[in-house]
């Protein structure tokens, strides 16, 4: 059952050539179900886009008028500026970002929306992932986040202290915080820090509110030393925030390193098992 309540807010997405039509789709459908309904889509196309994903932003343009707003980009630019541009085209003050390929948890909103109005402070807000392939039934993985403000802010020195695909923020410190900004890798990790600098306040929600769709192709994006040079590039302007220690920084890289170079299936395990496990 629907929710009642006058509280508007955006989800904002993000939309490339690659993602695959029935993955956006299912993404789509989750958002239609939600108990508490956003008012707002923003759909940023980073780059031309193939017939079928315009047949099926079309389709839900006519399904729900008025409800999408697309921001075409000309040529892709990556996560991190389309982001940033999205953000700018959000007409609330909530967002709710979301991946394409992902699914919310029928109350996801319902909830975070329960957090921002018993605590007019917060800032931004997030949950726990249930990491799956396939279907919904064939969970693999978990993803526990840190809960409370002092907790994240510590947890993000060495790892993010949010699922990036479960925030719901406010537009109005994001923007003072930079908004987003181009870094391979780690756009949001990126955002995080500079949010935190600015003392924003944090939380996350102790549930699963979204389910995170992963593949072996995700273990295997994460190996070689082509991949550890990349996460170094980006760990370097986290570095670079002051944020985080010259410990820290050497501590993620070492750590890195090690996964990075071992055989996939190997890696596949220590993320499945260590890394992404019920902590």
């Amino acid at each position: 059952m629907e929710k009642e309540g006058n509280t508007n807010f955006t989800v904002l997405m993000s939309l490339y050539i690659k993602e695959k039509p029935e993955y956006a789709r299912a993404c789509f459908e989750s958002l239609e179900t939600q108990t508490s309904k956003a008012n707002e889509w923003v759909i940023v196309e980073d780059g031309p886009l193939t017939e079928r994903l315009y047949a099926l932003l079309d389709e839900y343009e006519k399904k729900y008028p008025g409800l999408i707003k697309r921001v075409p980009l000309k040529e892709n630019k990556g996560l991190g500026l389309a982001l940033r541009e999205g953000v700018t085209q959000c007409s609330n003050e909530l967002i709710a970002r979301m991946d394409t390929d992902d699914i919310c948890r029928k109350d996801r909103f319902e909830k975070q929306l329960l957090e921002f109005e018993k605590d007019p402070d917060l800032d931004i807000c997030g949950s726990h992932i249930l990491e799956f392939e396939g279907n919904l039934d064939n969970v693999l993985c978990k993803r526990k986040v840190p809960l409370n403000d002092k907790a994240i802010k510590k947890y993000q020195k060495r790892r993010d202290s949010f699922n990036h695909m479960t925030v719901m923020f406010k537009k109005s410190v994001v923007l003072s915080a930079g908004n987003y900004k181009s870094c391979m890798l780690m756009e949001d990790t990126l955002l995080w820090v500079n949010l935190f600098l600015l003392n924003a306040k944090a939380k996350n929600i102790d549930d699963y509110l979204v389910y995170a769709r992963i593949g072996k192709n995700m273990f295997e994006r994460r190996g070689g030393f082509a991949y550890f040079r990349k996460y170094k590039k980006a760990r370097k302007r986290v570095y670079a925030t002051g944020y985080i220690s010259w410990w820290d920084y050497v501590y993620t890289l070492s750590i890195q390193l090690i996964v990075a170079l071992l055989p996939n299936s190997l890696r596949a395990w220590i993320f499945k098992n260590l890394l992404h496990a019920d902590r």
